[in-house]
């Protein structure tokens, strides 16, 4: 089966809002075996959205769309339908009772007519209930192509998606199979690993497909195999996977699309009682910010010093002004006087420090701009690297926290 997904709102192509409803409709699909074909998004005029219609009509097996189905003047998708399919708008009453009893317990008012007329709905749907807010979801056919229409709330089109719209298409529709592990590696570029792994690659059946998704510092490699025998697909990518470990197993952090190395870093200190804190400058705080976004951090994660300007490096971490004026700010010395202070400070096993010039100006040091050095304090000493990242200064920073973490991950393994 073959889906496409439109988003309509003229928010989304001015860049004043980032579309995540396309991504979260797109996995969920793919869970249950419908291969997305295009994602569009469109702007709230009729015309657009019925250029839209006709286009995917007939050319893919579901369309799914978001957006426009408020209460305001606006919000045209529904009657935009009824002109696509020739319909009209009636009043479903157990919509309405919902519309009415939410309103008037969320926010304790009486609902206003705009409010109640969320209850209408074209003919020719079959209503999706929407639990969570007052515009439903609608599922329309017109000869060859099915259309969902839910709303552009994120939390409602989830509800719906999650509760009405996947369990409906599973139980209406026969679907093959197609599963996903991904590989994460770091330290080693795409072109290395694509050299290292040639053989193993050319070697891969035609129902699974290798995906290459690189970052800075890290490189994600996805497998896609697709089928109706669901177990013979599970054993084969199984049998890839294992012959994959053994060619580049020493740069394999994980494997799964989820598990980030953050993720992979807190579930090692978590099994091995480990404590982290880090001092960050260049980085800005970031290492931390990924390090707290895993939940469970708090079992492991201490706390963080953000030590931007040069005289808060010497007020807040202790770093000797010596150290600095024979050495300046972006250097070894420094990264290292951070690291152990840091790990002092919070009295932890491990510290990350970072400092260094991500551009694109010098600021306080006459180091080289993208210059980054890095501490890791550990049990058993001090490890400092020094490198230059280039530019630009996203680069810079996002290569110096991947870089941080990795660094990190391979001291906590030499763990016995």
């Amino acid at each position: 089966m073959k889906a496409a997904i439109i988003t309509i709102g003229d928010e989304i192509l001015i860049g004043q809002i980032v579309d995540t409803n396309s991504g979260y409709i797109a996995k969920a699909l793919d869970r249950i075996g419908i291969e997305i074909k295009e994602m569009l998004s469109i702007s709230d005029d009729k015309q657009a959205i019925l250029d839209a219609f006709l286009y995917l009509q007939n050319n893919v097996d579901i369309v799914v769309i978001t957006g426009g189905l408020g209460p305001t003047k606006d919000d045209i998708t529904k009657k935009t339908i009824c002109d696509y399919f020739d319909d009209e708008l009636v009043r479903d009453n157990a919509v309405e009772a919902h519309v009415i009893a939410l309103i008037e317990k969320a926010l304790q008012r009486k609902a206003s007519q705009m409010n109640i007329d969320q209850a209408l709905v074209p003919s020719k749907c079959t209503v999706l209930h929407n639990e969570v807010g007052t515009a439903p979801g609608m599922w329309i056919k017109k000869e060859q192509t099915l259309f969902v229409s839910l709303p552009g709330v994120p939390y409602e089109m989830k509800y719906l998606v999650d509760y009405q719209l996947v369990p409906k298409l599973v139980e209406e529709y026969e679907r093959p199979f197609i599963i996903h592990k991904t590989v994460l590696t770091y330290g080693q570029g795409e072109s290395l690993v694509a050299e290292r792994i040639e053989d193993w690659e050319n070697d891969l059946p035609n129902f699974i497909k290798l995906a290459y998704l690189p970052a800075p510092g890290r490189v994600r490699l996805r497998l896609t195999a697709k089928g109706k025998d669901k177990q013979v697909l599970e054993t084969e990518l199984e049998i890839r996977l294992v012959a994959l470990s053994a060619l580049i197993g020493d740069i394999i952090v994980g494997f799964d699309e989820e598990e980030t190395l953050e993720f992979v870093v807190g579930k090692q200190l978590t099994l091995k009682n480990k404590t982290l804190a880090t001092a960050e400058s260049c980085t800005g705080g970031k290492i931390a910010q990924l390090i707290a976004g895993v939940p469970g951090a708090s079992n492991y994660f201490k706390g963080s010093v953000v030590a931007y300007a040069t005289e808060m490096k010497t007020k807040l971490l202790e770093v000797s002004l010596s150290t600095i004026e024979a050495h300046s700010v972006v250097s070894a010395e420094v990264a290292k006087e951070m690291a152990i202070n840091c790990q002092k400070i919070f009295e932890t096993d491990y510290a990350i420090a970072t400092t260094g010039n991500a551009g694109p100006s010098k600021g306080d040091s006459d180091a080289s701009v993208g210059s980054v050095f890095i501490a890791l304090a550990t049990p058993n000493g001090v490890i400092v690297e020094g490198f230059n990242f280039g530019q630009p200064r996203e680069k810079v920073i996002d290569r110096a926290v991947t870089k941080s973490l990795e660094m990190l991950q391979k001291e906590i393994l030499k763990i016995v």
